[in-house]
């Protein structure tokens, strides 16, 4: 059986590994935060291998690494460790607090990035939230708005 923290730290290595511990960590925060958010499945596991539709399409899973044919097994023994860490830290409570729910390379332009709030970017990486990660579900920092007047 393959852990949360095994699957965060694949995920962290296989989209992050040359990029800054931050960046890193940001990427966490996205697994951690979908695990959080009513759209997606409720497992960091379950997020890492979700599969878009049609399931049966090739390379069809939110993280592409996860389908891609290649083998997942890490082959820098450095990058692993630090993914790990990250990994470690951030399913302790210790992430960026950015309410980060998708993110992609600068590498590319996806179009469902239109349909986001973008938050900036951290290395290669742009991250963005749709705007449903609320602090009720345990995937933002950011206070949760109130009526005027209300003392929650």
């Amino acid at each position: 059986m393959i852990t949360a923290a095994a699957c965060l730290a694949m995920a962290i290595y296989h989209e992050g590994r040359s990029e800054p511990v931050d960046a890193q960590m940001a990427i966490a925060e996205v697994v951690i935060n979908r695990a959080a958010h009513p759209d997606f499945p409720s497992t960091v596991c379950g997020v890492v291998k979700e599969h878009r539709s049609p399931v049966s399409r090739p390379w069809a899973c939110q993280f592409s690494f996860y389908c891609d044919g290649k083998s997942d097994e890490p082959t820098d023994a450095k990058a692993w460790a630090t993914a790990q860490t990250v990994a470690k830290e951030a399913l302790s409570g210790a992430t960026l607090g950015l309410g980060a729910t998708h993110y992609h390379t600068k590498a590319v332009k996806p179009v469902w990035r239109h349909n986001l709030t973008p938050l900036g970017a951290i290395g290669e990486h742009v991250f963005y939230t749709d705007g449903k990660c609320l602090l009720a579900l345990g995937c933002s920092l950011r206070p949760v708005a109130r009526p005027e007047g209300d003392k929650g």
